[in-house]
């Protein structure tokens, strides 16, 4: 293969290099989060679009057939999470770099050149969404039979008190985890890493994979520390998501600035 060849399957964002962090940039993250989220508040944009969908979402659970994937599909939104955050790694970008910011310029990634990029491992995580939802349909299947449950009722009673609800919660917690890792690892610093650079998604999920890889205690606990604010934003009828998501958007752009080059 000659040398232009060569040179034409070369991303035009040479490979950075990763590094390490640790607990205190985990914390230094946040904190730098919550400062980007109290100057450019957007919960109003976020319980302006969480809200249908999980109206949507609870209402399709309601029906019996539907019950069972539940959870898998609140949890199938956190999956889509890095996508959803996109904006507000808009705002801490335009806020690093001291340009004028309101919460309109969230929008303003839909103008940006790695618009295709972002685009394209968007539907990655539709697709993985899309699995992960037929991976817990099967589990329950294999679990707890083809029939729909009665009620919420008997659902509930089914999952505390038999082998087969145990058998349920534990496998498909289980493959929700593997899931999860995978939707981190492909995707914490890619999606920062297109808007910052304008790279290709491929660069930018190898990055991420490298970088994940290559603090994997640090990056463990960051998806702890994740899920389990997304968990207490969830709890009071999941207006606190509105302010978690956000918060945690802009700390991830803000350990992507920490991690990579």
């Amino acid at each position: 293969m000659s040398e232009a060849m060569m040179m034409s399957h070369v991303d035009p964002v040479p490979m950075p290099g990763i590094r390490r962090i640790g607990v205190g940039d985990i914390r230094s993250a946040l904190a730098a989060g919550w400062q980007d989220f109290l100057a450019i508040p957007t919960q109003l944009i976020f319980l302006g679009l969480l809200y249908p969908v999980i109206g949507f979402v609870a209402a399709r659970a309601a029906r019996g057939d539907m019950l069972p994937l539940a959870f898998p599909l609140f949890a199938g939104l956190s999956l889509m999470g890095p996508l959803l955050a996109v904006g507000m790694y808009e705002l801490s970008r335009r806020r690093e770099a001291g340009l004028p910011v309101s919460w309109r310029d969230a929008f303003g990634v839909l103008r940006s050149p790695a618009i295709l990029g972002i685009a394209t491992l968007g539907v990655v995580l539709f697709i993985t969404c899309g699995l992960w939802l037929g991976v817990a349909r099967s589990i329950y299947t294999s679990s707890m039979g083809p029939a729909a449950p009665v009620s919420i009722g008997a659902f509930a009673d089914a999952l505390m008190q038999t082998a087969a609800g145990h058998r349920l919660i534990l496998t498909g917690n289980a493959a929700g985890l593997l899931f999860a890792a995978f939707v981190v690892t492909i995707s914490v610093f890619s999606f920062p890493m297109m808007l910052d650079r304008g790279c290709s998604p491929v660069l930018a999920v190898q990055t991420s994979i490298r970088a994940v890889l290559a603090n994997p205690v640090t990056m463990v606990l960051w998806g702890m520390m994740v899920g389990a604010l997304l968990v207490l934003g969830s709890l009071p009828l999941f207006v606190g998501l509105a302010v978690a998501m956000p918060v945690l958007g802009h700390a991830t752009w803000h350990l992507y600035r920490r991690t990579v080059e």
